[in-house]
């Protein structure tokens, strides 16, 4: 990992500084929910990110082990993202974003059933989430 130069030692001044953008959490809810990304999959998201701020975001990701670069299976001119070990721990964290947004806006209708889930058992939704982000062939 790259030294970073740290505004503080506040752990959450710190944490900003690798994942405290909208972009840079953005990409880390894409590889959540769709396991593997290519460059043109994050183009395709609704929020429309700009081709540079999307280089820089997955370099600054991929410099920080939070996410990890790959060989693409069918070619050798893409790449495919996926969450490391130090993403994937990210998910309670996007589990609380999600419950703190469905108390204060109307979410659609995926993510309140996602929502609805987590109330029930929010550990053990958790645990498989991540179980199942673990299992991700390397």
């Amino acid at each position: 990992m790259k030294n970073l130069k740290k505004r503080s030692e506040c752990p959450i001044s710190s944490s900003l500084d690798i994942w405290g953008d909208k972009w840079s959490l953005l990409i880390v809810r894409d590889l959540m929910l769709l396991k593997a990304c290519t460059y043109g999959d994050f183009l395709k998201s609704e929020e429309k990110i700009a081709t540079n701020i999307l280089a820089s975001r997955l370099q600054m990701l991929e410099d920080n082990e939070v996410i990890l670069k790959q060989e693409h299976p069918d070619s050798k001119a893409k790449v495919l993202y996926k969450l490391s070990q130090k993403g994937i721990d990210l998910f309670p964290l996007m589990v609380e974003i999600n419950l703190w947004a469905d108390k204060y806006f109307t979410l659609p209708a995926e993510r309140k059933k996602m929502v609805e889930a987590v109330k029930r058992d929010k550990q053990g939704f958790i645990e498989e989430a991540i179980a199942s982000m673990q299992e991700q062939p390397k």
